[in-house]
This record gives C-alpha cells, structure tokens and sequence, in this order.
C-alpha cells in the first residue's frame, strides 16, 4: 500500500513538472509555467499568454500628490469624504471662481465628480449664488472675508472656504461712490446707515463726514477734532510754530500761509520750514515768520 501510494505522487508530480509543449503542423503551444511575470508567446497565427502575469502596486509622488493604481484587475475601495477644491482659493469681489469636486477614498486617492453632479449650497458669508456647475458668484465686500460653499454628493457633504478680496474700497450697497472708504464707514455706522453720508455732521461738531474721513477722526465723538495752533520760537523771532495734531502716517500735511483772510486771500506753501513728531503731533517750523502778519491753514491729503 505504501509503495502503490508513492508511485501515484511521482507520476502526478512528474507529470506537471515535465509536461512537454503541444504542436501539430499549424502550432505550437510551450508549456504554461507558473511564474510571477506571465510569459507570451507568438507565432504567425496567434498569440498566447501563459499566465495573467504579475500584480503591479501603487506608483505614487509627493509634489504634486498624486498616486497611480497600475496593473490591477479589479480595484476595492471605500469612499471616506467628499473634497471641494477652487483654484486659485481667492476670488474677487462681484467675480465667479469655478468650484471643483472629487471623492476621497480610503486610501488617500480620489475620483473625480462632474461639477453639475454635486448639489451646491452658499453656508455662510458673501456668495451671491453658486450654479448648478459649481460656478461662485462673489458679492461685493468692504473688507478681504470668508465665504464658505458646500457641495452634497450621494448624501456626502462637503466644505470648502474661499477668500473674498475687497478690490474696491468704494463701492459697498448704500455707500457706492461717496468718496469715502466702505471700511470706515461700517465701522463707525455700521450698514445702510443715513448718517454715515460724506455730507452729514452726526456729532455737531462742525465738520462733515468727509473732513473727518480725511483728517482720521472719529464722526461719531464731538470731542474728537483735529488741532492747529501757533506759537512763536523762543530766542527766534523770526520764526513760528505751527502744531497740529492728530498726525497719521498715511496723510500728508502741507502747511499754506497768506497775509490775509477772506475770498480774495491767495495762500501758499511754506518753501522754507522744518518738521518735527512727537507721537501724534507734529511741529512745523516757518523759518521766515518775519514780517507784520502771516495767516496759516493745513491742507490735509489722503492718498
């Protein structure tokens, strides 16, 4: 029994390792090996794989991220997410930025979705609209602001912020066009505000709007005004002090004088001075003060 047993193993062993190729006149067929490559033969007539050969992996690189699924006969994966993408992921205000999606998988790869196939949604800030093709539509901003979009595939949602770019700082609804920046006037009126007009003077104190816009005041506080005054130079009687205060960095002062007042008054520019801060004060210096009598005025310039 032993002995019959054995000799059935080798023949089966010996016939799959030995098995000769098969011709006839018209082909030859080599024996099939089992190897991880696959073989392939070809004649004239035909052409025959061997095996399905072998199972490649994952190519993949790190800048850009992308990874390549090669050589696979059939491909498993779960789809974790839903990924919105804009490229650039600014846009600016009052134009569009097309929206893009892809579905995450498990393993970190992803398939892309049709724009028009995703159900898009303005979550929050200043989109006007998104279209059924994932085109945004920007609303107009008086400062850089956050709109975020959402797009729902197969019941999965997804997110995505967008930077809004304030481009024009003079153009917001119900302040367009008055000459004076959206952002000021939001932050001291708030929106659609009357009062915040370039012509009104809400505090009483003298001066509109848009003297306090340029001179960097606040319209809403009577007590905040802007100062000029003068004073002689001691042990220098030629020369005269203007002061003025408050100083912003961003404006230019330039002092004028006149030996006269009213309508008929021809003012010029000081062509000989000096110029001294102290904080939010500034000094100028008229080093040719001498004479019977010189009026100043500062011309306030917002660039």
């Amino acid at each position: 029994m032993k002995t019959t047993l054995f000799l059935l193993i080798s023949l089966l062993i010996g016939s799959a390792a030995y098995a000769g190729p098969r011709s006839s006149t018209s082909y030859k067929v080599p024996t099939e090996t089992a190897d991880a490559g696959g073989q392939r033969v070809t004649s004239v007539s035909y052409t025959n794989d061997g095996s399905v050969g072998g199972v490649a992996g994952l190519s993949s690189v790190a800048a850009p991220a992308e990874t390549n699924k090669a050589g696979y006969a059939g491909q498993l994966y779960e789809v974790a997410g839903l990924q919105l993408a804009a490229t650039p992921s600014t846009v600016n205000e009052g134009a569009t930025r097309q929206l893009s999606a892809a579905q995450l998988l498990d393993d970190d790869t992803t398939l892309a979705v049709a724009a028009n196939s995703i159900t898009w949604s303005v979550m929050a800030g200043p989109f006007s609209g998104i279209s059924t093709g994932g085109l945004a539509t920007a609303g107009i901003v008086y400062e850089d602001t956050i709109a975020t979009a959402q797009g729902i595939f197969e019941g999965l949602p997804g997110t995505l912020n967008v930077t809004v770019l304030n481009v024009n700082t003079d153009d917001l609804p119900g302040y367009t066009a008055d000459g004076l920046d959206d952002a000021w006037q939001v932050l001291h009126f708030g929106l659609n505000n009357p009062l915040a007009g370039p012509t009104q003077n809400p505090d009483f104190d003298g001066h509109d709007n848009l003297f306090e816009f340029i001179a960097g005041l606040n319209p809403t506080d009577a007590n905040s005004r802007f100062q000029i005054g003068s004073a002689p130079v001691p042990d220098q009687p030629g020369q005269m002090n203007i002061v003025i205060s408050p100083r912003l960095p961003d404006r230019t002062y330039t002092v004028k004088w006149s030996p006269t007042l009213g309508p008929a008054a021809e003012w010029k520019s000081l062509t000989s001075f000096s110029v001294a801060d102290d904080g939010s004060t500034r000094t100028i210096t008229d080093l040719e003060a001498a004479g019977p009598r010189k009026f100043y005025e500062v011309e306030i310039t917002k660039p």
